[in-house]
């Protein structure tokens, strides 16, 4: 630990934080020193988010001293964090879904940056770093990647002295990316602190100048990430060796899902419209959808899976079936599976057991007989899927929100692979989860293919479509790319179509609101 005060803003000491089924914390010091961006790595559940909560005043530590700037502290609220300088950006959004974004900013604020124009400082924060916002948009009508825009302008209209960000990047674009490092690399040299998670090894050794390493609980190990390698520093987090994807030769079979001339209004004022989409994917591959959040994926998603359903019955067929009209339930009888990009909410209900939430997709598989709920079945196939994905948990009767994010993102991938679907549809696979999680989960979706399913994975990290994918389409204005094969393209072609290189000069955008409000526009 630094010696002299004046060159430690942050100092933690003994921090220790237990749960009935889980110490979280034991015995962490951690510090931090002005203008430094410092990582704190380790596997999902190793506690890095509670840690972060610890400092930010919404969980009250067991044990352990926090100075700050030399003085002892007692941080009770966010309130008191943010009257210290301190901000947070949460991996899960703490925003009100039924508010504005002007709104929702305002609440984080202290009156005085709360009054004036709001609205216009958002637009001039939100346009100065690349993250465009507008303020009158209600935030349930809003994309996962628009919501984090939400809470980094957020935390940056507070002027913080200490940043902490919990997976910032997990579903921004490479360019957003790049830009968003320009910004805390500027805030860094201004003097502001910066705690930076992510399980994005290269961001790391990219961007931050000290790592601290947690597992189980406990610190293990610092470093300098810009000496390490990524391998390397896989390793001091999850204590072995990173698993690489196994493919298999496989023999491109029928086609599973066919999106053929798929036009559908969005029936949200902000949202995209689909233009005229097409694609197929066949038995035995997997083809991705890359795009800037807010591009038409969330409709495409809802279309897809029949949270919408469509005119036009044969704009969506299912393994020869038009199932444009069918709802949810009904193309899931056909040998759908789906995931969808927001874990708790959509993918599970955050009060329900584990248990409780694989019944409500899998109902079908020998969990309800007659009209009963088979309880022991269902307890069965929770603890299966639990087991085979590696899920720590407490047990089939754990609730949903218990869970760190990467162990529920495993549970909901396997609770739908535990289907045996002919067709999978997942967005966002690896939001937030660390590395080891994402690779079993990137194999587990690789077997899928291999085992000859269609899969089809909507992702806005290339990385991961590069990886397992076969053939990679892109989404923009509402418009789809023709799928290329992942092998004869690059990250650079693909971050041109991104941008919309293949729409036509003068095209009617698929957007239903002004280009200055577009969410999914890259200045």
């Amino acid at each position: 630990m630094t010696d002299t005060a004046s060159a430690t803003r942050l100092a933690l000491s003994g921090i220790t934080k237990a749960y009935p089924s889980v110490v979280a914390n034991d015995g962490i010091d951690l510090d931090v020193a002005p203008g430094e961006i410092h990582a704190v790595l380790g596997e999902n559940g190793a506690g890095k988010s509670t840690l972060m909560k610890v400092i930010y005043g919404v969980v009250k530590p067991d044990a352990g001293t926090i100075r700050w700037e030399g003085k002892p502290v007692a941080i009770a609220s966010p309130a008191r964090a943010r009257r210290l300088g301190i901000g947070m950006v949460f991996q899960h959004f703490s925003l009100f879904e039924t508010l504005t974004v002007a709104e929702n900013i305002a609440l984080a604020l202290d009156r005085e940056r709360a009054g004036g124009d709001l609205p216009a400082r958002i637009r001039e924060v939100s346009g100065r770093y690349g993250l465009p916002l507008d303020p009158d948009r209600h935030v349930h009508t809003m994309s996962v990647g628009e919501r984090q825009r939400v809470e980094i302008v957020r935390c940056l209209l507070q002027d913080p002295r200490l940043l902490i960000m919990d997976e910032p990047t997990s579903v921004l674009t490479p360019q957003a990316v790049e830009r968003l490092f320009e910004t805390l690399r500027r805030l860094s040299g201004e003097g502001c602190s910066i705690l930076y998670i992510s399980h994005k090894l290269d961001e790391i050794r990219a961007l931050c100048t000290r790592a601290t390493v947690l597992r189980g609980g406990k610190v293990t190990g610092t470093c300098d990430p810009r000496r390490e390698s990524s391998a390397s520093l896989a390793r001091m987090m999850i204590g072995g060796e990173l698993p690489h994807p196994r493919h298999r030769e496989v023999t491109r079979g029928e086609p599973r899902l066919v999106v053929d001339g798929l036009t559908l209004a969005s029936d949200d004022p902000f949202g995209t419209s689909l233009v005229d989409l097409k694609l197929t994917v066949h038995a035995g591959e997997i083809v991705g959808i890359a795009g800037v959040s807010g591009n038409g994926q969330k409709e495409l998603m809802a279309a897809l899976s029949g949270e919408r359903r469509v005119e036009d019955a044969s704009a969506v067929t299912l393994l020869g079936v038009a199932a444009g009209r069918l709802d949810a339930d009904q193309r899931r009888a056909l040998g759908l599976a789906f995931v969808p990009e927001e874990r708790l909410g959509r993918g599970a209900v955050p009060e329900m057991s584990l248990a409780e939430n694989a019944l409500l997709t899998a109902h079908a598989k020998g969990l309800v007989r007659r009209g009963f709920v088979q309880a022991a079945a269902v307890r069965a196939f929770a603890q299966e899927t639990i087991a085979r994905y590696r899920v720590k948990a407490g047990g089939p009767d754990a609730a949903a929100r218990s869970l760190s994010g990467g162990n529920l993102q495993k549970f909901i991938v396997g609770r739908e692979i535990g289907q045996a679907p002919k067709v999978m549809i997942a967005a966002q696979p690896t939001w937030g989860v660390d590395v080891g999680a994402a690779a079993q989960i990137r194999q587990a979706l690789i077997d899928l293919r291999d085992a000859g399913v269609a899969v089809l994975v909507v992702s806005e990290e290339l990385d991961e479509l590069f990886e397992i994918c076969d053939r990679i389409a892109v989404i923009a204005q509402g418009r789809l790319a023709e799928a290329r094969p992942a092998r004869t393209t690059n990250a650079e072609e693909i971050g041109m179509l991104m941008a919309g290189s293949f729409i036509a000069p003068g095209a009617h955008p698929g957007r239903n609101f002004s280009p200055a409000g577009a969410m999914g526009s890259e200045p």
